[in-house]
């Protein structure tokens, strides 16, 4: 029993990690996006900063984040680091693209993207409710599974509607395949019909 309370807490501890170290490599043209699939009403936040590996001055980049209907969250030009924070309010693929400034000099770019629980600032929320050591862990922990839980809601909604929709294209599909299974029907007995006529006009039959 034991053992199974310890992994329980130990895979909702490796859940509550929704945070993103990426690296990305910017060429001297072109653009590097990276896109994350998020519900509604979920905060997120995000830092990035210009890698300098060789010594010389960090080239600038610029940074652009859009929503999944278009919608600029965050826009900056020219810049070596930032960051940029907002709450979702649409649900799907929200997009961050950076692109390195004229300057002819690719880059390396360290994006520390966090999303949710992970964007919370736990030490504020500490200090306000006068919480700390086991008990603060156990409000994240519930934080996590509140977390979990609106997530396993969203994918059964999503399931349902990629449901409906296959169901929905099968009765299309088998309407159309009755249809064209009529028409072929339609088409060789019109030909029969017209052939024996020819026959019969020709006195061949």
């Amino acid at each position: 029993m034991m053992n199974r309370c310890c992994v329980v807490v130990l895979l909702i501890s490796l859940m509550m990690i929704l945070s993103e170290g990426v690296w990305l490599n910017l060429p001297t043209t072109g653009t590097k996006c990276v896109s994350e699939e998020i519900q509604n009403n979920v905060v997120v936040v995000a830092d990035y900063v210009v890698i300098d590996e060789q010594g010389h001055a960090s080239p600038t980049v610029s940074a652009k984040v859009t929503s999944p209907y278009g919608n600029t969250l965050y826009h900056n030009e020219n810049v070596t680091h930032g960051q940029f924070a907002f709450t979702t309010t649409e649900i799907g693929n929200y997009v961050a693209c950076f692109w390195v400034d004229n300057n002819h000099q690719s880059a390396t770019l360290n994006l520390d993207w966090k999303i949710g629980i992970a964007a919370k600032d736990w030490d504020s929320v500490a200090k306000k409710e006068h919480i700390e050591g086991v008990e603060l862990e156990l409000r994240k922990l519930e934080a996590a599974v509140e977390a979990i839980h609106e997530n396993l809601l969203y994918l059964k909604k999503r399931e349902a509607d990629m449901r409906e929709v296959s169901e929905t294209t099968n009765a299309k599909v088998a309407w159309l395949s009755i249809m064209s299974l009529g028409v072929g029907i339609a088409a060789s007995l019109f030909q029969v019909w017209y052939l024996k006529r020819y026959f019969q006009k020709k006195k061949l039959i």
